[in-house]
């Protein structure tokens, strides 16, 4: 079964990272797109603008905005299908400009895709251990 790995979009590309895949709906500050090393950037697959507002980076918000994501997720069905796709295709690594490497979306992401996958749910025991 292929790996998802997550990765800051800032650190250096490594061959195990295998297909990287940007789930951010805007480009990185200062980064350039060969610098970047994006196979695809997927920015449907990204939480939406309201959503990314209403979070704010608010960590008591972090559960609720999880599950917020998660519901879009769930009515994102062509983003989700393309990324499924690369999946089964190998290895991917999420890649994402969030300095918080705990709280982001694309560790949201990251939950849900384990959830589908039949893996354990991360978010909420994270949230719980802080």
């Amino acid at each position: 079964m292929s790996e998802i790995h997550l990765k800051r979009v800032y650190e250096e590309p490594t061959a195990a990272d295998g297909r990287r895949v940007l789930v951010e709906r805007l480009w990185p500050r200062g980064l350039s797109k060969d610098r970047a090393k994006v196979d695809v950037w997927l920015k449907a697959i990204a939480p939406s603008a309201e959503l990314r507002k209403w979070f704010d980076h608010d960590l008591e918000k972090w559960v609720e905005f999880c599950e917020r994501y998660h519901s879009e997720l769930e009515k994102n069905a062509s983003a989700l299908e393309e990324l499924e796709r690369l999946i089964a295709e190998g290895d991917v690594t999420l890649v994402y400009a969030a300095r918080d490497e705990q709280h982001n979306g694309a560790l949201a992401l990251k939950d849900f895709l384990d959830r589908r996958r039949g893996h354990s749910r991360r978010h909420a025991s994270a949230q719980e251990a802080d």
